[in-house]
């Protein structure tokens, strides 16, 4: 006869599923990942079934995972509404998967907004972000450049946000005069990889007519463009309240070379009106309308 299911490695499965590792499950939990790899094996042995495929780079689901997945949620979630209940508060783990500009450069700075009264709760924050993320429930929140295709998703427009191509003083200095649109050929960019560009909406360059020769440096993160760009490098097609954060940079052509692009906050739809989903997606309507000048440029 088998035995009956553990809460315990119920939880640990839980943490697997959304970290995608024993290790980052561990770190969650305060345990190590052997700690993590004994409750794993001990659920398999209950259920009889191989709830995770083992890879190189972590742990996938199987099918009989994502089925256990959607219950185990529904499970969690309840207790984490027994407790809002008794305690008052919000508790338990909320996602947010969102893009590293505004992950880091906004949102970190003011996630303490939310755990201020909320002692019970976790923010995670990743920014390897793609929508297929909150399809199979490995985050709760998404903030994506372009509205859900899908009516299991619920999208809104969370704000807009100019960006500039931006240049060190160093760099001016030591080339020529940029006056027109036609100058810019002649210089280098940095921007992401093109092949890595999970939606045409990062081809920022690309959107502002910079020929795609120009971007000779290429990788994944707005930071290392806007470093590259501070060290006198390079120019870089930056979002304004991302480049705010290094004052030293100077925008070129600020005048007619603009892009505009908005930001989309995105939920399951049969999760939007949760109280955690809730509360958070009504915080950072707030913050982002209270800077809007930041995102456009304009402070």
């Amino acid at each position: 006869m088998k035995r009956g299911l553990d809460w315990r490695d119920l939880q640990y499965f839980l943490a697997v599923a959304r970290g995608g590792s024993l290790s980052v499950a561990g770190r969650q939990l305060g345990v190590d990942h052997a700690t993590v790899g004994r409750h794993i094996q001990s659920l398999e042995q209950a259920m009889d079934a191989s709830l995770f495929e083992r890879h190189l780079r972590g742990y996938a689901m199987t099918r009989q995972g994502e089925r256990l997945l959607a219950a185990v949620e529904g499970m969690d979630k309840e207790a984490g509404r027994i407790t809002e209940t008794s305690e008052g508060g919000l508790s338990g783990t909320i996602r947010i998967s969102a893009l590293e500009g505004f992950a880091n450069f906004f949102l970190a700075p003011r996630i303490g907004l939310l755990l201020a009264n909320n002692p019970g709760l976790t923010v995670e924050m990743e920014t390897i972000q793609q929508i297929v993320s909150l399809a199979r429930r490995h985050a709760d929140i998404a903030i994506t450049l372009t509205p859900p295709s899908s009516n299991r998703f619920a999208g809104e427009e969370l704000g807009e946000y100019n960006l500039f191509i931006y240049a060190s003083p160093d760099y001016l200095a030591r080339h020529a005069p940029i006056r027109t649109r036609e100058d810019l050929a002649e210089h280098m960019f940095a921007g992401y990889v093109d092949e890595l560009l999970f939606t045409r909406e990062l081809d920022y360059q690309g959107a502002m007519g910079i020929p795609a020769r120009a971007v000779r440096i290429q990788n994944s993160s707005i930071l290392a463009q806007m470093e590259a760009t501070c060290s006198g490098l390079c120019l870089a097609v930056l979002p304004a309240f991302v480049a705010a954060a290094r004052p030293q940079l100077v925008r070129i052509l600020p005048e007619t070379m603009t892009l505009r692009r908005i930001y989309w906050l995105v939920t399951r739809a049969d999760e939007r009106g949760t109280r955690r989903i809730h509360h958070l997606c009504t915080l950072l309507r707030r913050e982002v309308e209270k800077e809007r000048a930041l995102f456009l440029g304009e402070t």
